[in-house]
């Protein structure tokens, strides 16, 4: 295979799937990994690419995705995500248990896996996408903050440890993007989740998908550490300006 291989994780929908179908535009063969293979399928079969079942909070199904992938250029870790919008005093440690999964776990398996690969490339490129819960705080939502912090720290704690090494790595800190996000915090309540784009113009997955797509295919000597997009009407994490 002459392209390079971008892998993308919890690429069945929203970001991710937007960001398998911006790298195979720009010229990689991309590996989708996520739970949902039905729809990962369909999302692989669009951009020519290859799905393969993948569980981050897994550590065989971890190990057993990266056994299937023949090399890795690009290591693109996006599966996470949020449960609920608990207080402290009536935190779910559950919720909070999946959090850290899901996002610090989950990257740090993926990662560890793959690094031989992208080591090997001579140019590998490990972007992570965390938050600006990665840099902020709110009520209610110290479980996926504590998480993102988390996730953040681990990824730039790795941009020092690889320094002299064929190795890039890359945040990207999205605040409001519409997608299944939500969704999936307030356990499948579609009505609670269109109101938190209500009144305003939110960041689609392709606006992130066009950031993470610029940010690899800059020249290798050329390292994006951080990049914090938000939609216009956005200022900060509790703080945005509604039309209605």
């Amino acid at each position: 295979m002459n392209k390079p291989i971008a892998v993308v994780t919890g690429a069945s929908a929203g970001i991710g799937a937007a960001t398998a179908r911006h790298l195979a535009a720009a010229g990689f063969h991309v590996v989708l990994g996520a739970r949902r293979l039905d729809r990962l399928a369909e999302v692989a079969g669009s951009v020519g690419g290859e799905a393969v079942e993948l569980d981050v909070t897994d550590p065989a199904s971890v190990e057993a995705f990266a056994d299937r992938v023949p090399g890795c250029h690009v290591l693109v870790n996006n599966a996470g995500g949020a449960k609920g919008l608990d207080r402290v005093d009536a935190a779910d440690e559950e919720r909070w248990r999946w959090m850290f999964e899901a996002n610090v776990l989950g990257t740090l398996r993926t990662t560890k896996a793959l690094l031989p690969k992208l080591l090997a490339s001579g140019n590998g490129h490990v972007v992570t996408v965390t938050s600006i819960a990665a840099i902020e705080i709110y009520d209610g939502g110290a479980g996926y903050t504590a998480a993102k912090h988390a996730q953040s720290a681990l990824h730039r704690t790795l941009r020092g440890e690889f320094l002299g090494e064929p190795l890039r790595f890359t945040e990207i800190l999205p605040g409001m993007v519409e997608t299944e996000f939500s969704a999936v915090r307030f356990d499948g309540d579609t009505d609670r989740a269109e109101k938190v784009y209500q009144g305003i113009d939110p960041l689609t997955a392709d606006d992130v998908a066009e950031v993470i797509a610029f940010a690899v295919t800059r020249p290798p000597h050329v390292n994006l550490d951080q990049i914090v997009l938000k939609p216009r009407a956005q200022a900060s994490a509790t703080r945005a300006h509604r039309t209605s």
